[in-house]
């Protein structure tokens, strides 16, 4: 599959992909990737499969979001990249390290293990699906919609992000998801999944913890380092899941001290 994706920084410094996490895009990380881009790097943001401007696919697995970012690695002709991914994208890029070992530098996880976490987007689910397009006028009143299943206004506008509005056949214009919100809400479970044909990655990986997030739990870390055993835990003071846009200048520092320390 041929992602989309959007890049800042010069061409000819060393590469580093991004993945977006569940309900996101690459569009999450422009801000933040001018920093990023100062350190040092060629900074490639993916949007993944049923996600933003990417195709749209029945399937939905992380070995298949693992096989979408071997292809534009290939096709972009990278060498040893830098992988860094964000929730769902974070296990992409574990899933890559595991299925295509030696053709990446250095790995870097945000705010997720590579273990099954049980469903917890069931009503955001239920709230995007409740927001008729058709009939829909303003993007307020898909947030008031919106505000019934969700009721933290940062997490609504992130994903009323994924709204836009496109020209129909006649001429006029409707609102539209940049979301495959049907094979999403498929395949959920598969999405809190552990990873398959699990195994160990030798590379440096760093993994990016919230304070106040519960996705990386200290009982996780022994089971973390049994399959990266060079990785090394960082954990932001007072950011919660969303850890780089939160904190995005703690989160550039500890990318900037794991690359220093693992050049």
């Amino acid at each position: 599959m041929k992602l989309f994706f959007r890049e800042v920084g010069d061409l000819s410094a060393p590469p580093m992909l991004i993945l977006h996490g569940l309900f996101g895009s690459s569009d999450n990380w422009l801000t933040i990737s001018k920093s990023i881009a100062a350190l040092g790097y060629r900074v490639i943001m993916v949007d993944q499969r049923n996600h933003g401007q990417s195709p749209r696919s029945d399937d939905h697995s992380y070995p298949d979001m693992a096989a979408d970012l071997h292809e534009l690695i290939l096709d972009l002709g990278l060498r040893q990249p830098v992988l860094v991914g964000h929730s769902m994208g974070g296990k992409t890029v574990m899933q890559y390290a595991m299925t295509y070992p030696g053709t990446f530098s250095k790995l870097v996880v945000v705010d997720i293990a590579p273990k099954f976490y049980p469903v917890h987007h069931a009503d955001i689910l239920r709230g995007l699906a409740a927001i008729d397009l058709r009939g829909l006028k303003t993007r307020n009143e898909a947030d008031e919609l919106l505000k019934q299943y969700e009721p933290i206004p940062s997490v609504r506008q992130f994903l009323l992000k994924n709204l836009y509005r496109e020209t129909t056949s006649d001429g006029t214009t409707a609102f539209n998801w940049r979301l495959n919100l049907p094979v999403i809400a498929r395949e959920i479970h598969g999405i809190g999944d552990e990873l398959t044909d699990m195994q160990p990655v030798p590379e440096p990986t760093l993994f990016v913890r919230g304070e106040q997030s519960p996705y990386i739990l200290d009982s996780d870390w022994p089971g973390i380092l049994r399959l990266f055993p060079h990785a090394k835990l960082v954990t932001i003071a007072g950011a919660s899941h969303w850890v780089q846009a939160e904190k995005p200048v703690e989160f550039v520092e500890a990318l900037r001290d794991f690359l220093m320390y693992n050049a």
